[in-house]
């Protein structure tokens, strides 16, 4: 497998101007950002939340594969059952707004010949980007029923990795999982930090039924549910506490 694509620095003759960003509104966004537990029993407008959603389809993501769904459910009935599903916990039962963030394993297939069509369509795209698309994403992404794929490439990837850096994963239906749920993660990070920078707040709920979600849904296999997010403006009562982080050596190593 040839990592060229990884190693060259490629010149497509693209430039982007970069836009001047406030720090200081930046960090605030960041810092001002609070899992908030119960809202205020006011709307959050229409066109804040599309702005909300168009953030979390911008972050980044592996291979530019997009492996994710946010479905914004405005629907009463689905609503009432999602709140239901996520324990009728307050920061779901008095939310305006409720975003379900789905990680998918079973769309890097057709995401990558959208892909590869768009990329066929611009001029002075490298050839090595059209063959990452058309040959490495299948080979590294197909796991094969009952991952059988992804147990051989483990066992050949164990062997090549004596010799050279090889990329390790993923090489399993669990690993594909993960695979799509980082990409989505991050993807959720961006509604938290859009809603906060548009006045509102948010909460990440990890606890739900999964399972009555995707029912829920209709959502397949394929589908993995990552978080629920809910979207309002913040009660007074609606953080329980201040802000806890452990000390930050403790996380953080500075390898000189």
């Amino acid at each position: 497998m040839s990592t060229d694509i990884f190693s060259e620095i490629a010149d497509t003759g693209y430039r982007e101007n970069l836009e001047d960003i406030n720090s200081e509104e930046f960090f605030k966004v960041i810092k001002s950002r609070r899992s908030v537990r119960v809202f205020k029993d006011e709307p959050v407008k229409e066109e804040d939340m599309q702005k909300i959603l168009d953030a979390a389809v911008l972050a980044p993501n592996s291979s530019n594969l997009q492996p994710w769904e946010f479905y914004w459910v405005k629907n009463a009935t689905k609503k009432k059952a999602l709140v239901e599903a996520c324990l009728s916990q307050p920061a779901a039962a008095t939310a305006p707004e409720l975003i379900v963030c789905i990680a998918r394993t079973d769309t890097w297939r057709a995401n990558s010949k959208t892909m590869l069509n768009l990329l066929n369509e611009k001029e002075g795209v490298p050839a090595a980007a059209k063959t990452y698309y058309e040959k490495l994403v299948p080979l590294v992404y197909t796991q094969g029923p009952l991952s059988l794929f992804g147990f051989f490439k483990r066992i050949a990837i164990f062997f090549t990795g004596f010799k050279k850096v090889t990329p390790r994963e993923p090489v399993s239906n669990s690993q594909m999982i993960t695979w799509a749920t980082k990409s989505t993660a991050l993807g959720c990070e961006n509604i938290m930090l859009a809603a906060r920078a548009l006045g509102y707040d948010s909460c990440p709920m990890e606890g739900a039924d999964s399972k009555r979600i995707k029912d829920i849904l209709h959502l397949g296999s394929g589908a993995h549910l990552v978080m629920v997010i809910s979207i309002g403006k913040r009660d007074e009562k609606g953080v329980y506490g201040e802000q806890i982080r452990f000390d930050r050596s403790k996380f953080i190593k500075i390898l000189e």
